[in-house]
């Protein structure tokens, strides 16, 4: 039988607000366990939240950037469970009323299709706090710093069919949020984390399959491992004669398998009701409005200005706009240097490499833009051929100097004296009288191997366009 896979993503992202959701308390990352934590955020006795309007901004601001629907009169519920880091015994979020439902993301196929994924729902809440284990033996550790923080947490349909359409997906929408500047976009940190919904069917079937839920996984290659992982598992157990139960579960990247945390709870299970110190927000069409007004360009807009604005293929600009600070490195460089294109090969190709092979973000790069912008300037006006520019690109990398320095100090200029490459193909040519027969005689295909022997003989400092078109001259006799 053949199998099909239905996927729906529940992100939390974490907003960049200055204090919590509910209190005053900082969110700044890395403080020493519990001092961050008020008498709010612990839920002491008599305490009442206050809601961060600004969380309340970022929220419109992502629901307008899906063009879906913003709640003027969205509630505050009470979800009500028991876990070690929930200090009141129940979490304020919403249930009936989110702030921003009915939206849609598009994600970009490998075959550069586009795809619609509908989202169904984002709403506010609080972030718990967070049991550690690690540190403790037999017992743990409860940190609630994070207690409070404001999250929205965004709910799509299940709309995705394998794991590379999630993990396109989710990587939209992390660019989304980052180019909003409502995350940061940091999954090491769990700003950004994933809960992944998967059921299986038999292909063609309407129905959808049971569902597991695989909780806080926080990054793309784990994202597609753990729903690669969890539809084998699931196919292979209808296969045997089983049956899929609804469970919470875990991802374990050092098995690279999903394991059951706890039989999945019902939303009755969660006993929600509004919660009564909380009045329904009031948004007015003006303060949407104005928001609206103040949204930055977004990645697909970004791209489209950039295949228009710079001559770019779709590839390059996808490429380029994945963040918002390479898309910034990139119009950093080109206005430093005309070829737009160049600039768009040496970030996608060789700095993205290089970045990728110390793991560090591009706003880490060693390589400033302008840099990279006078490489690509020597390689227009000729003073170095594409292939030495990769050396050149290398000593960049170390920190040995600017482009200029390095050029001068390694003798890299490309060599376009006519009289200098014509006197090296001479004795090439006089060195290989056999090869230079044989080229004669109709092997066409020599002619890369005199092209090598006169590169190796420069240090591939000869002018390509002058080589060729001297040594074609000389085959000819």
């Amino acid at each position: 039988m053949e199998w099909e896979s239905v996927i729906g993503l529940e992100v939390h992202v974490q907003l960049l607000t200055q204090s919590k959701i509910f209190s005053g308390a900082s969110t700044a990352y890395g403080a020493l366990p519990n001092t961050q934590a008020c008498a709010i955020d612990m839920g002491m006795p008599g305490v009442l939240p206050v809601l961060n309007r600004e969380a309340v901004s970022m929220a419109i601001k992502f629901g307008l950037a899906v063009d879906a629907k913003i709640d003027q009169h969205a509630i505050f519920a009470r979800k009500n469970y028991f876990y070690p880091d929930l200090p009141k015994g129940y979490q304020i979020s919403q249930y009936e009323s989110p702030i921003v439902y009915q939206g849609h993301l598009d994600i970009i196929l490998d075959d550069n299709n586009n795809k619609r994924i509908r989202i169904t729902r984002a709403h506010l809440e609080e972030d718990a706090g967070k049991s550690l284990h690690e540190d403790f033996h037999g017992m743990s550790g409860i940190d609630l710093n994070r207690a409070g923080v404001a999250l929205l947490e965004i709910v799509s349909e299940p709309d995705l069919r394998n794991a590379k359409e999630a993990v396109a997906y989710l990587k939209a929408l992390h660019a989304l949020v980052c180019y909003l500047q409502i995350c940061d976009g940091n999954m090491q940190e769990g700003s950004f984390r994933c809960d992944a919904n998967v059921s299986v069917r038999p292909k063609g079937s309407e129905k959808l399959g049971t569902r597991t839920e695989t909780k806080n996984v926080n990054s793309f290659r784990y994202v597609e491992r753990a729903i690669n992982y969890e539809i084998s598992r699931q196919i292979e157990l209808i296969e045997n004669g089983g049956a899929v139960v609804q469970q919470t579960r875990l991802y374990n990247p050092d098995k690279d398998e999903t394991f059951l945390m706890r039989e999945k709870e019902e939303a009755n299970d969660y006993r929600y009701f509004p919660d009564p110190d909380l009045l329904p927000l009031d948004i007015s069409t003006a303060e949407i409005e104005q928001i609206r007004v103040l949204l930055p360009e977004l990645p697909q807009q970004k791209c489209a200005r950039f295949i228009q604005q710079y001559n770019l293929s779709h590839y390059d600009a996808q490429q380029l706009i994945s963040t918002c600070e390479s898309a910034d490195y990139f119009e950093q460089v080109v206005s430093h240097c005309a070829n737009a294109k160049l600039a768009a090969n040496w970030i996608n190709g060789d700095l993205a490499a290089a970045l990728n092979k110390e793991n560090l973000e591009i706003n880490q790069s060693p390589i400033a833009p302008e840099q990279l912008a006078t490489l690509i300037k020597r390689i227009d006006d000729q003073t170095i051929s594409s292939k030495i520019a990769k050396t050149v690109f290398e000593s960049l990398w170390q920190k040995e100097g600017t482009v200029d320095q390095i050029i001068a100090q390694k003798g890299l200029q490309q060599v376009t004296d006519t009289s200098a490459i014509i006197a090296v193909i001479d004795r090439i040519l006089a060195d290989n009288p056999t090869q230079l027969a044989d080229y004669r005689a109709g092997k066409d295909k020599l002619f890369g191997f005199f092209v090598g022997q006169v590169m190796k003989a420069t240090e591939g400092k000869a002018n390509p366009q002058q080589l060729n078109t001297l040594l074609l001259e000389k085959l000819k006799g």
